[in-house]
């Protein structure tokens, strides 16, 4: 019989996403999730529960991450498992933009790839933030560090597909002001 694990190619654990959420955005610049720990780029990609294929992929590309893992975890997968994919109903009830969603958090040591829609590169750092919705190449691993045992989400690329609300309150300026007077109005005038 062949072992399963050696037979998993990275293919088998990588996943471009359908159209998701993005929330907490840290796609430009690395950012430590506690004090102390290492700064990573990384997204939180809200993925709705009716996307059935986005998340077939992922379940498919955890089970051939799982199977990597056996070796780390003594030849067998572990019961107490810790797996990416978790329910925003049950887990976030108090944040609306979970609601409906699964969600997962991926994170990368190196800067990942950003295009827009048409394959551009993005550059500007406020083009792609928390609220945004696009897609996302991801690589799912098995880890086993301190007695914790589990598969972990790597990112690899963001494709920003449309804009959205931003999340956590903070808003456009353009959405903010109104045009105030006339390109020619003096200041005087305005003082005066």
């Amino acid at each position: 019989m062949p072992n399963t694990a050696a037979a998993t190619k990275n293919t088998d654990t990588k996943v471009i996403t359908g159209k998701v959420r993005f929330s907490y955005c840290h796609i430009f610049q690395p950012q430590a999730a506690e004090e102390g720990n290492e700064p990573k780029y990384s997204v939180c990609l809200l993925i709705p529960k009716s996307d059935k294929d986005t998340l077939r992929k992922i379940k498919a590309a955890v089970e051939a991450a799982k199977q990597l893992g056996s070796k780390l975890w003594d030849g067998k997968i572990p019961a107490n498992l810790k797996t990416p994919l978790r329910d925003g109903d049950a887990e976030r009830p108090d944040q609306p933009e979970y609601e409906g969603m699964f969600f997962l958090n991926a994170t990368s040591k190196t800067a990942p790839g950003v295009v827009d829609s048409r394959l551009r590169a993005v550059i500007d750092s406020t083009e792609v933030y928390s609220g945004c919705y696009g897609r996302a190449s991801v690589n799912f691993y098995p880890f086993n560090k301190k007695g914790n045992r589990g598969v972990a989400c790597g990112l690899n690329n963001v494709q920003k597909l449309a804009d959205g609300d931003y999340l956590g309150g903070r808003s456009r300026a353009e959405d903010d002001f109104e045009a105030y007077g006339d390109a020619g109005d003096d200041e005087d005038d305005f003082l005066g």
